[in-house]
C-alpha cells in the first residue's frame, strides 16, 4: 500500500471515529429530554457509523492499481452494501422499538453522515473550503 493509499485509510478511520463520537455526544445529551428519543439517536447514528465502516473496510483493502475498474466495483458494491445495511436496520427499527423519535433518528444519521466530512479538511484530508 502506498503511502497516500495508508494516508487515505486513515482519513476514513479518523471519520468513523468521528461519526462513533458524534453518535455517542449526541445520544447522552438527549438522555437529558428522554430516553427513547437517545435511543432513536443510537440508532439513526449507529446505522451511519455502522455502514461507513463496512464501506471503509471494503473500499481501503488491498487492491491491484493495474485494475481500476475492480476498485470502481469495490466502491459501486460497497455503496450497495451500505444501502442495504442502513434500510435494514431502519427496517428493524420501525417494526421493533415502541416509541421511536423518527425525527430523531434521521436527523441523527444526517449529522453524523454530514458532520465529519465538513470538519474532515481540518485534519489534513483535502483542501479547506
Amino acid at each position: 500500500m502506498s503511502r497516500r493509499d495508508e494516508l487515505q485509510a486513515q482519513v476514513a478511520g479518523r471519520i468513523v471515529l468521528a461519526q462513533f463520537i458524534l453518535t455517542l455526544a449526541f445520544a447522552a445529551g438527549a438522555l437529558a429530554f428522554a430516553q427513547t428519543t437517545a435511543l432513536s439517536i443510537l440508532i439513526g447514528g449507529g446505522a451511519c457509523t455502522l455502514a461507513t465502516s463496512l464501506f471503509a473496510a471494503s473500499v481501503f483493502g488491498p487492491y491491484e492499481a493495474r485494475r481500476p475498474q475492480a476498485l470502481v466495483g469495490r466502491i459501486i458494491g460497497a455503496e450497495i452494501g451500505k444501502l442495504i445495511l442502513v434500510i435494514g436496520i431502519f427496517v428493524f427499527a420501525f417494526a421493533r422499538v415502541d416509541d421511536l423519535n423518527v425525527p430523531a433518528m434521521l436527523a441523527a444519521y444526517f449529522a453524523v453522515q454530514v458532520l465529519p466530512a465538513i470538519i474532515a479538511p481540518y485534519w489534513g484530508a483535502g483542501s479547506k473550503p
